[in-house]
């Protein structure tokens, strides 16, 4: 597990003073663990209206309606769960099987159009699938390339429990990007519905001492190293 919480550190290296905003609890022990180390101007939110420092102190307000502005403005950096998402980025969290009549209904489309037409957006899959990664999503919520995103498209990476992914493949295809220690390129390729391109990938880094005593401090739970 902290080796997925330092991926999803990774993904807001070099991102500056924008609003993280990470979906779950390991991107958002990710996003405290990369301000408290190599991005201290990160904008973090207690998921409503409070701007916090890393330790969890109030240090701003920015209430619902303001989001909108940092949306528009391509100020923020989302990382969002993905019931399904496919070789170019296209997401789904609204449905499973069609539209119309799904055999599953899910949250919805909710605001993954938005934030993938205006800023960054990176994903978090707990669960490395072929029913997650998949040939074609069953309905587009988040915006994948060839999709027409516009100027300010911006799908990054994706961290799952066995890899991190970017889309630097021919024509943004999925590209294998490092490989967590203790899993095989081969499992990876399995356990994806779609051919992945695969050049020379790295070996995900492992947290360093100094991260490992941080993340203990950022969730004395203790969760984070089950």
């Amino acid at each position: 597990m902290a080796v997925c919480v330092v991926a999803c550190a990774e993904l807001f290296r070099g991102d500056g003073e924008i609003l993280a905003s990470p979906m779950g609890y390991v991107p958002a022990l990710g996003a405290r663990l990369a301000r408290a180390t190599f991005e201290p101007d990160l904008l973090l939110s207690d998921g409503e209206a409070t701007l916090l420092t890393g330790d969890g102190v109030a240090e701003g307000w920015l209430p619902y309606r303001a989001v909108f502005d940092v949306v528009a403005h391509g100020r923020r950096h989302v990382v969002m769960g993905a019931n399904q998402i496919d070789r170019y980025g296209n997401q789904n969290i609204s449905c499973i099987g069609p539209h119309a009549t799904p055999k599953r209904q899910l949250l919805g489309v909710r605001g993954a159009p938005g934030n993938t037409v205006n800023h960054r957006t990176s994903y978090w899959v707990p669960k490395h699938s072929p029913r997650v990664l998949v040939p074609a999503v069953d309905m587009v919520a988040g915006v994948g390339y060839h999709r027409g995103g516009g100027p300010f498209h911006d799908v990054y990476r994706v961290v799952t429990n066995l890899c991190v992914l970017d889309f630097g493949g021919p024509s943004h295809a999925m590209r294998l990007l490092s490989v967590h220690p203790g899993v095989t390129v081969d499992e990876i390729v399995e356990q994806t519905g779609f051919p992945l391109v695969v050049e020379d990938p790295q070996e995900t880094r492992v947290p360093s001492d100094d991260e490992l005593t941080l993340l203990s401090t950022l969730d004395p739970t203790g969760n984070w190293g089950a």
